[in-house]
């Protein structure tokens, strides 16, 4: 049987996903190695400071502004963690702590929106976006949503859970040899999605797939205020994650895909709203009503999307998107960009 070929290429359909996946290897190695070089010096630094006493004596000073928001003052150490870290380190302290359902599921909405937040920001700063705009958003939206949740939600959601020990280490060396082995197993992760992501995003556009998807997911994209072209970008944040998002956002700036102001809007959006999926089922698993962590977050991205959108419109944008920095640009072209 004779193999298919396209009439615009003249490749066969095996030669055109040899093509898109080799193309795409040497782009994700350096976006993989551009990731690495910014979460993992984020995460020893966060982690001594977390094993020294500092990250607890932060969440302290913060005990007033949690009882605004009827939180115990230390589900602050909840918080600031899961902003320096990680939503699966939230998850480890709120098993410590004697919360109720209720506590925990304002806790949850405030950690989906801001969790991470120092790395993923200096990843949406490359695609263009302010990384002081991005910080307050996610703070202040983090607060908002804490705010309206404790007005929603009744006195009464649920029982409590388990209190556990938590984690302490005894040394430096036990935790550096703990951080090492996490890392190894972060970096095969990163390495793994990425470079699969980015296989998969040659093979969506050499087989028009991603034409496709974005003509699909057009009309919801409209009503959240976002352009077609962020269909598939999107898509990837929502199911992955901000980090991968945005690490492929950047590529499809650098390659005109898509206008630096509407990756700009998605942006705003991601910010607030991401990793639907996985990162909402981690709170699941504990007890917490999917509702409450995730129509919250939908309807502030959308809401903060048209804000913006119709200050842009009206030639008002109070930072404009920067340009993308291209991952392999040697330092002098960096600097060139003022940001």
């Amino acid at each position: 049987m004779e193999t298919r070929r396209t009439w615009n290429t003249g490749m066969n359909n095996s030669d055109r996903l040899y093509n898109s996946a080799r193309t795409a290897i040497p782009k994700a190695l350096r976006t993989v190695w551009w990731l690495i070089k910014i979460i993992l010096p984020i995460s020893l630094a966060v982690s001594l400071l977390q094993h020294w006493g500092f990250i607890a004596q932060l969440a302290n000073l913060l005990t007033p502004v949690f009882s605004i928001i009827g939180l115990p003052g230390e589900s602050a150490l909840v918080f600031i963690s899961s902003i320096l870290l990680n939503i699966y380190a939230a998850i480890a302290i709120i098993a410590t702590l004697p919360l109720d359902m209720r506590e925990i599921t304002i806790l949850a909405l405030m950690c989906l929106i801001a969790h991470n937040m120092v790395v993923e920001t200096a990843i949406q700063k490359k695609t263009g976006s302010s990384a002081v705009i991005m910080l307050m958003l996610r703070l202040i939206t983090s607060f908002v949503a804490a705010i309206v949740l404790n007005i929603l939600l009744p006195e009464q959601l649920g029982t409590g859970h388990a209190v556990q020990q938590m984690v302490v280490f005894d040394t430096i060396g036990v935790l550096l040899g703990d951080w090492l082995i996490k890392s190894g197993w972060l970096i095969l992760k990163i390495s793994l999605i990425v470079t699969g992501l980015m296989i998969l995003q040659n093979i969506l556009k050499e087989f028009k797939i991603i034409d496709f998807l974005s003509q699909l997911f057009a009309p919801l994209m409209r009503v959240m205020g976002l352009a077609k072209e962020s269909s598939f970008l999107w898509l990837v944040a929502q199911i992955l994650g901000l980090a991968y998002g945005s690490a492929i956002m950047i590529e499809a700036v650098e390659r005109k895909e898509i206008l630096p102001e509407h990756a700009d809007l998605l942006n705003y959006h991601i910010a607030i709203n991401h990793s639907l999926l996985e990162d909402t089922l981690l709170f699941v698993a504990i007890g917490v009503m999917p509702f409450w962590i995730t129509v919250p977050r939908i309807v502030l991205a959308v809401a903060v999307v048209w804000g913006v959108g119709a200050i842009m419109k009206l030639g008002r944008s109070p930072i404009p998107p920067k340009p993308c920095i291209p991952l392999d640009a040697p330092p002098a072209s960096r600097k060139d960009v003022k940001r």
